[in-house]
C-alpha cells in the first residue's frame, strides 16, 4: 500500500517532524496554526488508517525496520501492534483539539510555539511506534525536549522554577532507564553484524537471572514512575501543570503521562516478569497511597488546574496498580482507560482555560454563577465531569470498572482501599462543578460570555467520544486484544 520504505509508522513520525520545522519558517500568526491544525489532521487521518488496515488484516503497512546504527545492532525499527494503535489514535485525536482550542493571543512568536508543538507530536508518535530500545530512547527525549522550552518560553509566573524541577526529575528518571539499557543490551545475543542487539524482541527474550532483574527493574520503573507520575515521584506534576501554558499541560496530562503507563506495557513488564512479580505488592502499595492522598489533596484544593493535576494523578495511579495486578480484567482496562482519561482531561483543561480566557482567574473561590451566563459551556463540563467520575454510560466506567474487577482478583483489601477514592473523586469534583458553575453570579463572574462556536463544536466532539466509548467500548477493547494475550503469556 506505502511501498517499501513507507508506512503507517513512518507517516505518523514524519508528518508532525516535517510540518513542525516548516512552522518555524511561517511568521504569520493566522497561517501558523492554520498549518499546524492541519498537519494534525492528516496525523490523526494516519493513525485512523491504521486501525483500519490492522481490522482488514492488511499488516504490511504496519511494521517495518532497517539497520541504523548496524554494528551496534540498532535498526529503525517501528510497528503498531494493539496499544499502540490505541494510543496514537488518542494523540492523533488530542492534537487537533488542542490547536483549535488554543489561543493564538495567549503566546508571542506562535510560529515557535506551534514549531515546538508539532516536534512534541512527533516524538510522542516516535514512542509509541518504536520497536527497537535505543530508538524508543531516541523518541522518548524528542518528545521531553520541546516541552521543556515551551513550558519555560510560554509558562506563568514561577515557570522557571517548576519547569527546573520537572527538567531534574525527567532528565535523572532518563539517566537511570539509559544505564538500564545499556546493561540490557550487553546482555542480548548477536546478531549478523553486531555482538548484541537493541530491537524489542532481543530485549524480551533475554535471559536474565533474578537477582539482574531486581535491580534492573527499578532502573526502568523508576524512569516510567516519575513520567506517570506515580507517588513519592509525582511532586513536580501540580507544579509544572499550574504554570505551563494550558495548550501545553493538555499535552502533558492527556499524552504525555501515557508514555509511562505505555513503558511498562512495552518494556519492564515482558522483560522483567520475575522481577514483577517479587515487588509488585510495594508498586501496588505506592500506587494505592497515591490514589487517596492525592484525592484528598484535591478536595482542599482552590486553584482548578491544581484539582485537575491531582486527579490525574489519582487516575493514573489507579492505572499502574491496575498493571502489577497481572490480571487480564484490570490489563483491558487500563488499555481502554488510556483513551479515555486522555479525552475526558483534555476536555476538563479546555473547560479551564476558556474560564481563564474570560475572566482572568481560576481560583474556585472568587467563581460562581457561571450556569447563568454560559450554558452550553456548563452542560459541558457537567458531563465531562460525570465521566471523569466514572458515571455509568460515559466512557470511563467501563474502564474503571475492569480495572477494579482485575485488582480485586488480585487482592480484595488494595481494591477496598483504592475504591474509597470513587467518593473522594465525586467530592471534589461535583463540589468544583457546584462552586464555580453554580450559584449567584458575582462581581467578577458577572461578565462571562456564551463560548463561541468553534469551542462548543471542540467541547461537541469531546462530548460524542465520551458517550460513543461509553456504549460501544469493545471496538478499542478489541483493537488491544493482542497485547493484552502477550503480557499475560510473559507474565505467567
Amino acid at each position: 500500500m506505502f511501498g517499501n520504505y513507507i508506512t503507517i509508522p513512518h507517516l505518523l513520525i514524519f508528518v508532525p517532524l516535517i510540518a513542525g520545522l516548516i512552522a518555524f519558517l511561517i511568521k504569520d500568526e493566522s497561517k501558523v496554526k492554520a498549518w499546524s491544525l492541519f498537519a494534525a489532521i492528516v496525523t490523526l487521518g494516519v493513525s485512523v488508517a491504521g486501525i483500519y488496515f490492522s481490522k482488514n488484516n492488511d499488516l504490511s503497512g504496519l511494521t517495518f525496520g532497517y539497520e541504523w546504527l548496524k554494528y551496534l545492532g540498532a535498526s529503525f525499527a517501528v510497528s503498531l501492534d494493539g496499544v499502540g494503535r490505541i494510543l496514537t489514535l488518542l494523540t492523533g485525536l488530542s492534537f487537533p483539539i488542542i490547536f483549535i482550542a488554543t489561543n493564538n493571543s495567549s503566546y508571542k512568536n506562535p510560529h515557535l510555539f506551534y514549531g515546538l508543538m508539532l516536534l512534541s507530536l512527533a516524538g510522542l508518535m516516535g514512542v509509541f511506534v518504536a520497536t527497537d530500545c535505543l530508538l524508543f530512547y531516541f523518541f522518548w527525549e524528542l518528545a521531553l525536549i520541546p516541552v521543556y522550552f515551551l513550558c519555560s518560553r510560554w509558562g506563568g509566573e514561577k515557570r522557571i522554577q517548576a519547569t527546573f524541577k520537572f527538567f531534574i526529575y525527567t532528565f535523572a528518571g532518563s539517566l537511570l532507564m539509559l544505564i538500564g539499557i545499556i546493561y540490557t543490551y550487553l546482555q542480548t545475543g548477536p546478531t549478523a553484524f553486531a555482538p548484541h542487539s537493541f530491537a524489542l524482541s532481543a530485549f524480551q527474550n533475554v535471559l536474565l537471572q533474578p537477582a539482574q532483574q531486581q535491580w534492573l527493574f527499578w532502573l526502568f520503573f523508576v524512569a516510567f514512575a516519575i513520567k506517570m507520575p506515580i507517588f513519592p515521584f509525582h511532586t513536580w506534576q501540580p507544579d509544572t501543570y499550574e504554570q505551563s501554558p494550558t495548550a501545553v499541560t493538555m499535552v502533558l496530562s492527556g499524552i504525555m503521562v501515557k508514555m509511562g503507563l505505555f513503558g511498562v506495557i512495552r518494556w519492564l513488564l515482558p522483560i522483567f516478569p520475575a522481577a514483577v512479580l517479587q515487588y509488585d505488592n510495594i508498586v501496588i502499595g505506592l500506587c494505592v497511597i497515591g490514589i487517596i492522598y492525592a484525592s484528598l489533596i484535591a478536595i482542599r484544593q482552590d486553584d482548578l488546574k491544581r484539582l485537575v493535576a491531582y486527579s490525574s494523578i489519582a487516575h493514573i495511579g489507579l492505572m499502574c496498580a491496575s498493571l502489577f495486578s497481572a490480571k487480564q480484567l484490570a490489563i483491558e482496562g487500563v488499555m481502554i482507560q488510556m483513551f479515555n482519561h486522555g479525552i475526558n482531561i483534555i476536555g476538563l483543561w479546555i473547560v479551564i482555560e476558556l474560564i481563564e480566557r474570560q475572566l482572568g482567574i481560576r481560583k474556585i473561590s472568587q467563581l460562581g454563577g457561571i450556569a447563568n451566563k454560559a450554558p452550553i459551556l456548563t452542560i459541558s463540563l457537567v458531563v465531562i465531569a460525570l465521566a471523569n467520575i466514572a458515571l455509568p454510560l460515559t466512557n470511563s466506567f467501563i474502564g474503571e470498572f475492569l480495572m477494579f474487577a482485575g485488582l480485586y482478583q488480585f487482592n480484595v483489601w488494595y481494591t477496598v482501599v483504592a475504591g474509597i477514592s470513587i467518593i473522594l473523586a465525586a467530592i471534589y469534583t461535583l463540589n468544583m462543578v457546584q462552586k464555580v458553575f453554580y450559584g449567584e453570579v458575582n462581581t467578577l463572574t458577572v461578565a462571562t460570555q456564551e463560548i463561541a462556536f468553534s469551542e462548543k463544536a471542540i467541547l461537541a466532539v469531546i462530548i460524542v467520544a465520551i458517550f460513543l466509548v461509553g456504549l460501544f467500548p469493545q471496538p478499542l477493547l478489541q483493537l488491544t486484544n493482542e497485547s493484552v494475550a502477550f503480557l499475560l503469556t510473559k507474565l505467567k
